[in-house]
Parts: structure tokens; C-alpha cells; sequence
């Protein structure tokens, strides 16, 4: 890790203003972001480690100035080092001040950072390091070890750079580029349609995929996300997730790194995320599902507020209305908890307020319920009304690919279809893999649309609501059952803490399975669980949706994907409950 002393007496670079492109062939590198912000407030903070200890919580920062400088001499020292514009680049650091100064870096050059989730196990990432076709490798030692150990996957990388110290292997340090590295650096001039980096997808539906960004679609992505949440240089963001600290430092946040490991989010000690707010003052925050159903409660245990943050954002998954409920007690009273809805190729797409999801009644009838309990009526999750920007339109389910775009493939409002999305977020194309592209991507001249894999409804109001994954619906001989229009109402249960509809069988005769994962506080013994099941059976025949629904399990926990802890792995829990009985004995694990 670079000194503090690293820091000072650097000077910030010269930039062209992002905000001048306006078309793809404008000039346009995201690195200038980070420009900006260093000369309009470099005095700021704009990046602060936490990291906890016995007698509370440390903070180390740097200052936009300082990091702008930092970034300026990492990207002089990469391009000494043979690193160069189009590279591919993949980047294994911890969060902090070297990870976001080395994005900006190579964003500067025009170099392409590849980002690649670690926590999803050796063999798949590997996997996706051998499809990348890698030019240089920028990581930690841990991570030149792997390199070193299996060698062949990185036959192209012809720069190494170690975060840290260098042992055995080749290559030079960060530390050593930057030694004597100039203060300044141009930023080169990168088109809005240039490749500013490779992101891969968490694999949790299925192989995992590098999404290609151009620098237009993040700048797109910084200016609705900065409008769409009225976000405000000089606030400071509890960056629960690392990738979205970048923006916040794009956007002149501080960037507040709590100490918690980000590849397992679900495992993060609530005092990790509570300290830093308070003691940084924290006005916003983003984090998976699964962090703030650690937090929410934690606090309202504690009695614990946390007055200063008016904003939260939870992304990743489906989000319990309880979740929301609770952080509603625990945050600034005129506090807004957000839940955007995307996709690592197109976010935004669509967003609704805690409040609206919580008190607006259904459109169906002024005294209706609200529209969080329409899901435990197997309704499906509302996730709001499309951002601005973003054409958002249902067409007819199918697997197959579609060659072309047509209007005659849209389904009226109120009918399920197949969500797709078309705006200036929405990214083009999958790294090396051109089938996976066309089963996703619909070209429509100039314009690509996304199909986001997900199933939904438009309601009178305009609200999209989400219903579940194409790939996960249930296909029996009677009818397609969705999960989210399923489990919410078996997630009201007090004993269950989740629940997941999988479907065992050919499909067209898929037989409904409902895995569930009881509560901690829920009774464990065989009669108990004997007892649920008939209760969650006579809960199933009470509605419509669920009536086909005869089997119920129990699992300890259920698999999780790795990048939010939040979305459930149905593919594995398919595959678990085939030709597992369902008779008391054989009930649970």
C-alpha cells in the first residue's frame, strides 16, 4: 500500500469535460470524472478507509486533490510499464485508495480494467480469465500466487504489477512505478463507443459473463443516478458495495469503505456499517439486501439512529417490505429508502421509494392494500416506474433468440412478459461470447434492446412489477408459476425466514417443489416441521397462484449468489430436491 507521503506535492491533470459528450463519437473518458472533481473541491475528502478495532473504529482518507494525483501518477507509472490504451487489464486489489486510484488510472490511459467477482471459487474465475484473454494483470500477492500456480490461463499477460510486495514472480510493484512518476497526465481521448471496461455478471443464473461498458454508458449511468436521486457533491456515501464508491467519488461523494468483506456482504458485522455512518456523518449508503437485513435490525435492537442519512439504496435482489419498514425507523425522518432496479448491463432501469411501495394504495382500488402487500397476494415486487431515459417495454416470454425488434412483440399493460430495456445505460454486447449476446440483445438500427432476463407486469399507474427470472419459472401441466409471485406469500410466515419455488422435471410437466429455510427462532424438532408443512400447504391452497404447489422442504440455508448474498440459487436447489422424499422423515437435510 502506497504511503500517505505518497500524496502530497502531486499535481491534478489536465481534462476534456465529460459533460461536452453528447453523441458516440464525442469525446469522452470517464477517468476526467474524477478530474473535475479534484478542481472544484480538492480539499474534500474523497475516499476514507474504516477499519475496525478493539476500542472502535480508524479512518485513513485522501483528499480528491490527492487521489486525482495518485491516479495520475499510478496511470504515468502503468503506461512506463507497457500498459496501453485498449489493453485488458485485470484487476485483483482490495477496496480502498489503490483500487479506486488504479480505475481512474487506467480509465486515463484508455486501458480496460476487467473486474471479476473472487468470491465465485477458483475454477469459474479462471474459467472467465481464459475467455477475457488478458493483456496485463494489476493484484495483490495472494493473487500473483494464483496466477503463478496456474499459468495457463494467463498466456497473454505480457504486464504484471504487484499491489504490495513481490516475491517470487515477475514483473514490477505499484509502489515502484510510482516512485518518481510525473504529478500530471493527459487524459487520452477516448470516444463515447470506446471500451472503458469489462464487468462480469455474478454467474447466479447461470455461466458468469463480462458485460462490455464503453466510457458513454457509465457517464450515462453517472448523470441518472446523480438525477434520478438528487445527488449532491460534498455528501458522503457509505459505499457497502466497491464498485459503487467509484461513482460516488465521480459524483463528489465521499466514498466510505467500511470494513466487511464485499464478495460476502450477508456476513458483515452491523457495527461495521453503523460506526462509519455515525461517525462520518453519512448521508447516503448503497448495499445489498442482505446488509441491510443485518442492519436494520441490529439498530432498531439497539435503539440506534442514524439521523444524518436521508438516502438509502439497496440493489441486488428483491427487498422485504419489512426491510424497508424498519430502516424507515432508524434513518433521518424526512429519509428516503430507494431500491433501483437493473442489471450489471442496464442500471438504472426503474426505481420506487420506500414511502410510495409502503402507504400508496393498488390501483386496483383507492382502499385497496398497499402496494408492499400485494405481494404476499402473489402479486409479484413493484420496482417502480422506468428512470428518465429509459424505454422499458414487456413482450411475449420466449428462449429463443429474436433477430429483430418488433412492436408486435410488446404485450398489453396487465399481461405478463418478458422485461426489456432500451437507453443510453444499456450496454451492447457480451465479451467473446456472440450467442450469449444474441440471445440477449434485440438490434433495432441504431439502437440495441436488452432483455433482462425477467419476467413482469405494467400496472394502470405505470408501475413495473417484477415477477421473477425467465429461466426459473415453474412450467407444469396446468399453467407457469413464477417465483415472486409465489414465495412472498409463504415469506409472511413467521417461521420462514425464506422460501424458493423450484421445479423438478421436464418442463411442461415440472413438478412445484417450495424450499424453505426456517426462521432462527422457529421451532427445529420433526413434529414441528411436520406442522409447518401442512400449515404452509393450507396457506398454498388459499390462493391462486400457489394452489399447485403439493411438496415442501426444508433446507438449512439456502445458497445464495456471491456478489449481493441476496438472490437465491434455485439451479442448485433444483438439482437437491430431485428425488428427495418429501415425507416427515425425509423433510429436511
Amino acid at each position: 500500500m502506497t504511503s500517505t507521503a505518497t500524496y502530497n506535492n502531486l499535481q491534478p491533470a489536465r481534462f476534456h469535460d465529460p459533460g461536452a459528450a453528447t453523441g458516440t463519437g464525442a469525446i469522452c473518458n470517464i477517468g476526467s470524472h474524477l478530474s473535475r472533481m479534484a478542481a472544484r473541491m480538492p480539499d474534500e475528502p474523497a475516499v476514507i478507509v474504516a477499519r475496525a478495532r478493539r476500542r472502535g473504529h480508524r479512518y485513513r482518507q485522501i483528499s480528491f486533490a490527492e487521489l486525482e494525483r495518485l491516479s495520475n501518477r499510478y496511470a504515468e507509472g502503468l503506461r512506463a510499464a507497457g500498459l496501453a490504451r485498449g489493453m485488458r487489464v485485470l484487476l485483483m486489489v482490495r477496496p480502498g485508495f489503490d483500487f479506486v486510484a488504479l480505475v481512474f488510472a487506467m480509465l486515463k490511459l484508455g486501458a480496460v480494467p476487467v473486474m471479476i467477482d473472487p468470491g465465485m471459487g477458483l475454477v469459474r474465475l479462471l474459467d472467465c480469465v481464459r475467455r477475457i484473454e488478458l493483456d496485463a494483470f494489476v493484484g495483490i500477492p495472494l493473487a500473483q500466487v494464483m496466477r503463478v500456480l496456474r499459468p495457463g490461463a494467463f498466456r497473454g499477460v505480457r504486464c504484471v504489477v504487484t499491489v504490495g510486495r513481490k516475491w517470487f514472480w515477475g514483473g514490477t510493484t505499484l509502489g515502484a512505478l510510482a516512485e518518481g512518476a510525473a504529478d500530471e497526465f493527459e487524459a487520452v481521448d477516448t470516444r463515447a463507443d470506446d471500451t472503458a471496461a469489462i464487468l462480469f455478471t455474478s454467474g447466479s443464473t447461470g455461466p458468469a459473463k463480462g458485460v462490455v461498458y464503453e466510457h458513454g454508458t457509465f457517464d450515462a449511468q453517472i448523470r441518472m443516478i446523480q438525477s434520478q436521486y438528487g445527488i449532491e457533491p460534498g455528501e458522503v456515501d457509505l459505499a457497502a458495495f466497491p464498485l459503487f464508491g467509484l461513482f460516488s467519488v465521480a459524483m463528489g461523494m465521499t466514498a466510505v469503505i467500511p470494513d466487511m468483506d464485499a464478495s460476502r456482504p450477508g456476513r458483515v458485522e452491523p457495527e461495521n456499517i453503523v460506526r462509519p455512518v455515525l461517525d462520518q456523518r453519512a448521508t447516503s449508503a448503497f448495499g445489498s439486501p442482505a446488509v441491510w437485513r443485518k442492519v436494520a435490525p441490529y439498530c432498531i435492537e439497539k435503539g440506534i439512529k442514524l439521523p444524518t442519512l436521508r438516502r438509502v439504496l439497496i440493489a441486488g435482489a428483491p427487498v422485504p417490505w419489512q426491510v424497508i419498514e424498519q430502516l424507515h425507523r432508524v434513518i433521518a425522518d424526512d429519509g428516503e429508502v430507494h431500491t433501483p432496479y437493473g442489471a450489471t448491463e442496464s442500471l438504472p432501469v426503474a426505481s420506487i421509494s420506500g414511502r410510495e411501495l409502503l402507504t400508496v394504495r393498488a390501483p386496483s382500488a383507492s382502499d385497496g392494500p398497499a402496494l408492499s402487500a400485494l405481494s404476499a397476494r402473489g402479486g409479484g415486487t413493484c420496482v417502480g416506474r422506468p428512470v428518465p431515459g429509459i424505454d422499458l417495454r414487456l413482450i411475449r416470454i420466449s428462449d429463443e433468440a429474436i433477430e429483430r425488434w418488433s412492436d408486435d412483440l410488446v404485450v398489453p399493460d396487465g399481461e405478463l412478459g418478458e422485461i426489456t430495456v432500451a437507453g443510453p445505460v444499456v450496454t451492447e454486447e457480451y465479451y467473446g461470447l456472440p450467442e450469449a449476446t444474441r440471445l440477449a440483445k434485440i438490434p433495432h438500427g441504431d439502437t440495441t434492446w436488452h432483455r433482462i432476463g425477467d419476467v413482469g407486469y405494467r400496472d394502470a399507474e405505470g408501475r413495473v412489477w417484477f415477477c421473477g427470472r425467465k429461466s426459473h419459472r415453474v412450467v407444469t401441466e396446468h399453467g407457469t408459476m413464477f417465483t415472486e409471485c409465489c414465495e412472498p406469500i409463504f415469506n409472511e410466515h413467521p417461521a420462514v425466514a425464506r422460501s424458493a419455488l423450484v421445479g423438478v422435471g421436464p418442463k411442461g410437466r415440472q413438478r412445484p417443489v417450495l424450499i424453505v429455510e426456517l426462521d432462527r427462532a422457529a421451532p427445529s424438532s420433526r413434529a414441528s416441521r411436520t406442522a409447518l408443512r401442512e400449515e404452509l400447504l393450507a396457506l398454498a391452497r388459499k390462493h391462486e397462484r400457489t394452489r399447485p404447489i403439493d411438496r415442501i422442504l426444508f433446507h438449512p440455508s439456502l445458497p445464495v449468489d456471491i456478489r449481493h448474498n441476496a438472490k437465491i440459487n434455485r439451479e442448485q436447489l433444483a438439482t437437491w430436491a430431485e428425488g428427495r422424499s418429501d415425507s416427515p422423515r425425509r423433510v429436511s437435510l
